[in-house]
């Protein structure tokens, strides 16, 4: 289970909007708890470097995630996910995002249509390599 802070949730959102009609993307920190529930209580920026066209497409640096791991241990908090949107199409993953994707990180997807921010949906790797949602909604406190 996700568990998503409002701040949180208001920069992904935010970013989201304002990189439409391109894809937004960044990193989510926080802690897991002893059930196992992600507590997300950071949301930050990454920039996407895809060559391209950014609005179908994501990529994030490896100069970037050495940052991110970084900046988690000084602030003691856990990576534990990436964060992008999916302009004009549904926040279900595709099969670019599965390729790249990392079998540890959640992956939380914010659907924007016509500006217009939709529902954020958060999917993790299975043990086949198959995304598999982590829950049916995300829980904001």
């Amino acid at each position: 289970m996700i568990v998503l802070d409002n701040d949180a949730q208001k920069v992904i959102v935010q970013e989201a909007v304002n990189a439409y009609p391109n894809e937004c993307c960044g990193f989510l920190y926080g802690h897991e708890d002893s059930n196992g529930r992600r507590i997300i209580t950071l949301a930050r920026e990454a920039k996407n470097v895809i060559e391209g066209d950014q609005r179908r497409r994501f990529e994030i640096s490896p100069h970037d995630y050495l940052e991110a791991e970084k900046y988690a241990e000084e602030k003691d908090l856990e990576l534990l996910g990436v964060y992008h949107s999916h302009p004009n199409y549904p926040a279900i993953p595709s099969e670019f995002d599965r390729a790249a994707a990392q079998p540890f990180f959640s992956y939380l997807i914010i659907s924007v249509n016509e500006k217009e921010p939709g529902p954020i949906r958060s999917w993790r790797l299975n043990d086949d390599w198959q995304f598999e949602e982590e829950n049916n909604h995300l829980i904001a406190y």
